[in-house]
């Protein structure tokens, strides 16, 4: 296999070692589970400890070689990476705590105050609220209030994929299209903020203390020897900047035209499309960085989304997973069957899946719903309520992006644990009244960090003409007629007035309750 390209993709679950060719084809496959995803010191709290991530990494580039693959067939790396894990070092490069995961609740007591100046122009766009929340969910601020003397010994603040950068090549660097999560980065500059700029008041941390950025398809370094001892990568490997691994997910999945929207179907459902200039679907939420130098990612959020599965199958699928364990079939099987079994439109019970609230859209006193309850339901509509009402919230999410964007959506490619589920995917195609594509791989976001070392290599003299010759539609699912009038019914005249009729009442349930905070 001469001319291989491996990406390391470290996600929430789990760490994969990918090799591809040049053309986009995974060659061979290592994954390592992380057992647990978290520890939790205290209820909210969701750390990991670094090493552990470097461990399993090791652990699944050394699987690949067990398979057969040579090492001496590889001839470039890349990293891809969850996003907003955050991990303060040393000089050295050792982390000084465990890493506080993108799963982390905490927040800090209080919030550095800004400039008058500052705050005046806040309070006048009705963004205060916003800028609080901001300020309480920076990990620095928490660390600056309840670690200081571990900040004084801070060399620098990098995100997990800075982490694991250091630890193959020894560079304090990291991808410019890495960088979500509460830090002072330019969203629309692509680059740390300047000196002026508001968010290194209301996020308190030096310049010095971040990392270079190198943007995708840039190298970041070449392997070290003791990264090449720990891991069996040849030293001297160029590693390459990729992005953040939603945004490798739509880069993999072949969606540069803007007329492409990219379904995830992971633990945070997300509805995203690439495009050159800077749009803020929700106002004052900027728009991430691209794996594509100079473009951004419109991405909205449904946060939990294909959470909610674990969450039905905890609370309701005891009878599921006993079946499944003596039918020797995974759990995913029976729930495959509630889908078939249970009637487009779910005899009217709908879910509005707000498990967590917002900030601005839906806003902080938003809460989940299920509405249309009949003695004809079961746990079975419960379920299918949950996959419909995921899709109804992506809905919207598009809607939004054209709207802001200017631009119709022509069709969908559909990544994720969910997008396995032929039943998803044809709800996902008679909700949205859209075909719905699956990648030629299921590993997207390794092949979107592929694609960005291909053009970093020069294996393809472009970002448009590596996304032409590396990905490709397996498969199409096209909308059914009734089913998809139904819905658009259903999404038109119950679930988008959903959230401002019961909007009061959530507000009603916060005073009473005092929940959610």
């Amino acid at each position: 296999m001469p001319d291989t390209l491996l990406a390391l993709d470290n996600g929430t679950q789990s760490v994969r070692a990918l090799l591809f060719d040049r053309d986009g084809n995974l060659l061979m496959r290592s994954q390592v589970k992380f057992s647990p995803v978290y520890h939790a010191a205290q209820p909210g709290y969701a750390e990991q400890s670094a090493d552990y991530y470097w461990e399993c990494l090791v652990e699944a580039v050394r699987g690949l070689w067990a398979q057969g693959a040579r090492p001496g067939d590889i001839i470039g790396v890349t990293l891809t990476t969850q996003r907003g894990t955050v991990v303060p070092v040393d000089r050295e490069g050792t982390a000084l705590r465990p890493a506080i995961t993108w799963l982390d609740q905490r927040e800090a007591r209080k919030v550095p105050p800004l400039a008058l100046h500052w705050q005046a122009l806040f309070r006048a766009m009705k963004a205060t609220d916003a800028l609080n929340h901001l300020g309480r969910q920076a990990e620095i601020n928490w660390l600056n209030e309840n670690e200081p003397d571990l900040m004084r010994r801070m060399h620098k603040y990098l995100l997990l994929s800075g982490y694991l950068t250091h630890r193959l090549t020894g560079q304090f660097r990291d991808g410019v299209a890495c960088q979500v999560g509460y830090i002072p980065f330019d969203f629309r500059r692509q680059d740390w903020s300047r000196s002026w700029d508001w968010k290194w008041e209301a996020m308190r941390l030096d310049r010095d203390k971040l990392p270079e950025l190198v943007p995708a398809g840039g190298q970041l370094g070449t392997i070290t020897a003791d990264a090449a001892a720990a891991t069996g990568i040849p030293e001297g490997l160029p590693l390459f900047a990729s992005g953040a691994d939603k945004a490798c997910e739509v880069l993999g999945s072949g969606c540069l035209d803007p007329r492409l929207g990219a379904l995830s179907f992971g633990t945070t459902a997300t509805i995203n499309t690439i495009r050159r200039n800077y749009v803020e679907v929700t106002p004052l939420l900027p728009p991430y960085p691209a794996p594509v130098p100079g473009h951004y990612c419109t991405e909205v959020q449904t946060s939990r989304g294909f959470w909610m599965v674990n969450w039905f199958r905890d609370e309701f699928g005891g009878s599921d997973m006993e079946r499944a364990r003596l039918e020797i079939v995974p759990v995913e099987s029976i729930f495959e069957e509630h889908l078939r079994n249970t009637p487009a439109g779910n005899l009217g019970l709908m879910l509005q899946p707000y498990w967590s609230p917002g900030v601005r859209e839906p806003g902080r006193e938003a809460k989940g719903a299920l509405i249309g309850f009949g003695d004809v339901h079961g746990r079975e509509h419960v379920y299918r309520a949950i996959i419909e009402g995921l899709m109804y919230a992506l809905r919207q999410s598009k809607e939004r992006i054209e709207q802001r964007a200017r631009v119709r959506l022509k069709s969908l490619r559909v990544s994720g644990g969910g997008a396995q589920s032929d039943a998803v995917v044809q709800i996902a195609a008679n909700v949205f009244g859209l075909p719905v594509e699956r990648p030629h791989t299921t590993e997207t976001s390794g092949l979107g960090a592929a694609i960005c070392a291909a053009v970093g290599l020069g294996l393809q003299p472009n970002f448009h003409t590596a996304v032409e010759r590396m990905t490709r539609v397996s498969e199409t699912v096209r909308p059914t007629r009734p089913e998809q009038a139904l819905h658009d019914q259903l999404y038109t005249r119950v679930y988008r007035p959903l959230y401002t009729q019961l909007q009061p009442l959530y507000k009603e349930i916060r005073s009473i309750t005092g929940y959610p905070r």
